[in-house]
Formats: structure tokens, sequence, C-alpha cells
């Protein structure tokens, strides 16, 4: 197997954890980071694992979704009436579960069969990991 990676910066978007017994449980941003970890079996015939310029599609879902948006929780109490509130105010976002590790799987189950359809399953993605203002991590590996 070889792996290639591609990395995504400085993704600006808030997100709360509503659990949370500190600050946390507010409505805050970062800046994110996205590291994809490519696999495949055998190269294409560039002797690549991917294309890195042909990967705009993934950039595209990104910008759409994620770039200055707000992430929430499906189970989160205020879910609903924030999103009432959204209008023009914020680009909301609901998913499982909005911390590092909760996006990291998100993202592998929503790109990994954008890649392989894209690469007719000549390439898969092992491993997401999302990186909170540069500090702090999380990896999600299927």
């Amino acid at each position: 197997m070889l792996t290639c990676k591609k990395t995504y910066r400085d993704i600006p978007f808030a997100h709360r954890q509503h659990n949370h017994d500190g600050h946390c449980a507010l409505i805050h941003g970062h800046n994110w980071g996205i590291t994809l970890t490519f696999a495949c079996s055998e190269t294409d015939k560039n002797g690549f694992v991917v294309d890195f310029g042909k990967l705009k599609y993934l950039k595209q879902w990104i910008d759409e979704h994620l770039d200055h948006a707000c992430l929430f929780n499906e189970s989160d109490p205020e879910k609903d009436a924030l999103l009432a509130a959204a209008g023009h105010l914020f680009k909301p976002y609901v998913l499982p579960n909005s911390s590092c590790e909760g996006l990291a799987q998100h993202i592998h189950t929503v790109f990994d069969p954008m890649v392989r359809k894209q690469t007719n399953n000549r390439v898969w993605i092992v491993e997401v990991e999302i990186i909170e203002d540069s500090k702090n991590s999380a990896n999600y590996r299927p």
C-alpha cells in the first residue's frame, strides 16, 4: 500500500459542545485544518496515489459546508432554536458530533465515498486528521 497526504489549512468555522462544563459550551470559533491520508495498492499512470490538482471537489465541499459555518451536534437541545435564528447570521452545519474527534470521523464518512467514486475505487482514505488552531488535533482511522 502507498499513501500520500493533502492538508487544507486555515478553514474558519465555529462550533459548540453543549455537554461541556466549561467555555466550550459556548459558540466559539477556530481556524481548522483537515489532513487526509490517501491510500492505494496501485498508482495511476503518473505514479501518483492521487493527483492533488484533481481534488478540487473536496475543497469545494469544504468551502460549501464548513468555511465560515457554525457546527452543531445533532443532539444539541438548542439546535432547533439556533437553526431557526440562522438566516443570514450564520451558515449552520449539523453533524453527529462537532468535536475534533467527531468531525474527523464525519469527514471520513463524507470524503471516502467521494474519493472512491472519483478514482473508480483505486484510492481510499485511511486517515483523517482534524487540526484545531494548529495546537490540537484528533485522528480517525477506520
